[in-house]
């Protein structure tokens, strides 16, 4: 029967189920596991967690490890042991680095270190996913079939649905349609659509380019702050208006909105990572206690709908030397790098310096 949900979209109902709160049950070579978002879950459904008397644990990557001072015994996540009293605080205070500076002192916490750490692994990855802070609550079941049908819980086969979630989802082209801009009056917007049922991605088309010659272009990640609200805590806002005002002086060009807000972290995480900054991190420090990486987006994305609109080559607008390797790699030869310096302002030069100093932007 084709009525059944496929991998891909089992996947996707598994990110909703974990926004929300809901537990889902993962299977995998080594066993099975009850999964749940440490971000969501709710009081009850933690003392049920609690009540199974299972050995439970908190998965957490090793960035935020590192900050805990807890081990990483599995090198890039930490499996610390939820305690059978453990509150719904007490997950949060693992999870979340909001009162670190107040209470500098978790523990202690106990990292477990026998047995495979592989569905831990995934649980993270699926929380990244689903843009929630990357912690779960793991809870070891004898059976996981039965465990999810008797609770009525998504089945996920983690070791077939891995490389599903490595893999970039394929890119629907919708429609497009002409939009006028202040910058150019001949410009069309085309969406895109991720089969996975992921955020949907924008091309904005300025003029004919010819896909002959290389097209000026910009990948430019969503900032909701930035671009609509006119922040000064970033750049964000003046590239976007710059690049399409070159688009327009040109005549022609491509810019992709990308829905990677907060470098691929979501933008409650990234707000998470602007009251980090408050208390006195840099950019990349804030990512780092929260468990993420310095930058999560995926570039690859800006190649496969640059491709789909029948652009090889470009000159890219952007200061940020990965997403020109990611280019190259992806079979989109970068022609020329166009600078982009604009939009330094007193908020944001220590922002700035940090993104030049510690993730290679050339400004």
């Amino acid at each position: 029967m084709t009525l059944s949900p496929d991998l891909t979209e089992t996947l996707a109902r598994a990110r909703a189920d974990l926004r929300m709160g809901v537990g889902i049950v993962l299977i995998g070579e080594s066993g099975a596991a009850l999964v749940l978002s440490a971000e969501t879950i709710a009081p009850a459904r933690l003392a049920d967690v609690l009540a199974l008397g299972l050995p439970a644990d908190l998965a957490i990557t090793g960035r935020r490890a590192q900050t805990l001072k807890a081990r990483a015994y599995d090198g890039d996540i930490a499996r610390v042991v939820l305690p059978a009293d453990a509150s719904l605080r007490w997950v949060h205070s693992i999870a979340d680095p909001a009162d670190d500076l107040a209470t500098p002192m978790k523990g202690p916490l106990n990292s477990r270190r026998e047995g495979d750490a592989a569905l831990h692994r995934f649980a993270i990855t699926l929380c990244k996913s689903s843009r929630l802070l990357p912690a779960a609550v793991v809870v070891p079941v004898a059976d996981g079939v039965a465990f999810a049908a008797d609770n009525a819980l998504s089945l996920v086969d983690a070791t077939a649905a891995a490389p599903h979630l490595e893999a970039l989802s394929p890119l629907d082209h919708v429609v497009s349609a002409r939009v006028p801009l202040r910058a150019a009056e001949n410009a069309r917007l085309h969406i895109f659509r991720p089969e996975d049922g992921s955020e949907e991605h924008y091309a904005i088309e300025i003029g004919r380019p010819d896909r002959e010659k290389p097209v000026l272009a910009r990948l430019h990640s969503a900032c909701f702050t930035g671009d609509l609200l006119g922040s000064l805590k970033c750049d964000c806002g003046p590239q976007l208006n710059a690049a399409l005002n070159a688009m327009g002086s040109e005549g022609a060009g491509i810019l992709l909105y990308l829905n990677q807000e907060g470098r691929g972290i979501g933008l409650a995480n990234k707000m998470r990572a602007y009251a980090l900054q408050d208390q006195g991190f840099d950019t990349v420090e804030a990512n780092h206690r929260l468990g993420f990486e310095d930058d999560e987006r995926d570039f690859r994305l800006g190649a496969q709908i640059l491709g789909k609109l029948g652009v090889s080559q470009v000159r890219l607008l952007t200061n940020n030397p990965a997403k020109i390797a990611r280019m190259e790699d992806c079979g989109i030869k970068v022609a020329e790098r166009v600078p982009l310096k604009v939009g330094e302002n007193e908020h944001n030069t220590r922002y700035l310096a940090t993104k030049a100093a510690k993730s290679g932007h050339m400004l």
